[in-house]
């Protein structure tokens, strides 16, 4: 085991009971002490996931109170059971494997990982740029390829907003510049915002119902999930592809899918699950960003201590993009 001097104490955003964003406590915890087949990481930066809201709200069945959330953090190796794959001072990041959930997680200053769900990153971005990447910019690109996308194919990204959906219009811009990207969104408001984005049109979601009668496209990605899903099949036309990967719309499963009826013709119906992290892909993905200069820049940045309004914004009426909160302040 090898260590560096970090400090016995640090600051933690702990929830020790289901609720609203002000169950969001600064507190001060011990940091965490090393143990065998785990590594201490210097938590720099962290994304903000739908998912933890819902955790935070008591909706996730698995996880007890209390509880340290966040699934996911970018930031340098303090301490260290693997020093020849992961060793002091080491670029990383990690994404899922149950932290935040089983286990403590990245709302705090320092979180013990396990090694095999810590990978290290050679890009020097800034941390608030590259705490964009892992688990929004991955599922966003792990969907971009189920979906096998050409030039000049028709898109619609239900649920564009989110910081799923607008990594995944940078994305897709910087390889298929041709693309017609349509976004919905329950807000006309928001629709100069996508379109300052890169999305070329939008239409409007009312009550899970797209207000886009006769309209197909090649291609969907589905943010919203099981509340939207089958709707979504009605504007695919024939040998497309939908591809659900969220659930914005807080509905785990579905009930009355028929897919011999609610698919489109000949129409294919795929899947990404973030949780089911390849190195080799997250390798790839950090190397299609730089080849292809996508900007990765969050939308807002918080400060540690002002996790609950972060939250409040994520899941405001104004909430927009990928949301980053960093250990300064």
């Amino acid at each position: 085991m090898a260590a560096n001097d970090s400090p016995t104490a640090m600051r933690a955003i702990v929830v020790h009971e289901p609720g609203g964003p002000e169950v969001l406590k600064l507190e001060r915890r011990p940091v965490p002490t090393l143990r065998a087949g785990w590594s201490l990481v210097r938590v720099m930066a962290r994304g903000l996931n739908h998912s933890e809201i819902f955790t935070r709200q008591g909706l996730s069945p698995s996880v007890r109170f209390p509880r340290i959330l966040g699934i996911e953090c970018v930031g340098e190796i303090a301490a260290t059971t693997d020093g020849d794959r992961l060793p002091v001072g080491c670029r990383v990041a990690s994404i899922m494997g149950e932290m935040g959930r089983a286990f403590d997680g990245s709302y705090a200053e320092y979180a013990l990982l396990p090694n095999e769900q810590i990978y290290p990153v050679t890009s020097q971005l800034p941390w608030e740029q590259l705490a964009s990447i892992p688990e929004t910019c991955y599922t966003a690109f792990g969907s971009l390829k189920n979906l096998r996308m050409e030039p000049g194919m028709s898109v619609l990204v239900r649920g564009a907003a989110s910081g799923v959906g607008m990594a995944f219009a940078r994305l897709a811009r910087a390889a298929t510049p041709d693309l017609r990207l349509v976004g919905s969104t329950r807000s006309a408001e928001r629709g100069a915002l996508l379109s300052a984005a890169g999305f070329d049109d939008t239409v409007l979601d009312v009550d899970g119902v797209l207000d886009a009668a006769g309209r197909v496209f090649d291609r969907v990605l589905e943010l919203i999930g099981p509340a939207t899903l089958k709707d979504s099949c009605l504007h695919v036309r024939e040998g497309g592809i939908v591809c659900s990967t969220g659930q914005l719309g807080g509905r785990w499963y579905m009930d009355g899918f028929d897919p011999i009826v609610d698919l489109p013709p000949n129409g294919y119906l795929t899947s990404f699950y973030s949780d089911n992290v390849d190195a080799r892909q997250l390798d790839e993905l950090f190397a299609y960003i730089e080849e292809h200069d996508v900007d990765v820049a969050p939308e807002r940045v918080f400060p540690l201590g002002d996790m609950a309004d972060a939250h409040r914004y994520l899941e405001g009426p104004h909430g927009f993009g990928k949301i980053v909160v960093t250990s300064l302040g």
